[in-house]
């Protein structure tokens, strides 16, 4: 059974920093991207980072240089992908998504953690 497990989030301040974790298990990593996705009020969802099994990094414009993403795939059965997010602005307000997409066309969300900064 495939599962996506998010944690952090949660209210700061123009300025602080956060941390986002997703833990996911159940499929085979090798091959496997994971990312995280945000989607603000009246807005798309938009990615803001991933990275994919190799290590290979993808960052949103407005989040390079702020943004971190990191990936433990020490674990075959399990691999943790987490999103450092440093000097936060009012507009990283949003739902953050975790997702994983593995083989031709598979893919799974995490419920989705709120963050939300506050100028």
């Amino acid at each position: 059974q495939v599962q996506v497990v998010e944690s952090g989030g949660g209210l700061v301040q123009a300025g602080d920093s956060l941390r986002l974790s997703c833990a996911a298990s159940g499929i085979r990593f090798r091959g496997a991207t994971m990312g995280w996705h945000r989607q603000a009020p009246g807005k798309q969802r938009e990615l803001v980072a991933s990275i994919s099994s190799g290590g290979r990094t993808t960052y949103a414009d407005s989040v390079r240089g702020r943004f971190t993403i990191s990936r433990d795939n020490a674990n075959n059965a399990q691999n943790t992908v987490t999103l450092l997010m440093n000097n936060l602005k009012p507009e990283d307000t949003a739902v953050y998504y975790c997702n994983v997409a593995w083989g031709t066309a598979n893919s799974i969300w995490g419920q989705g953690t709120p963050v939300t900064v506050s100028s």
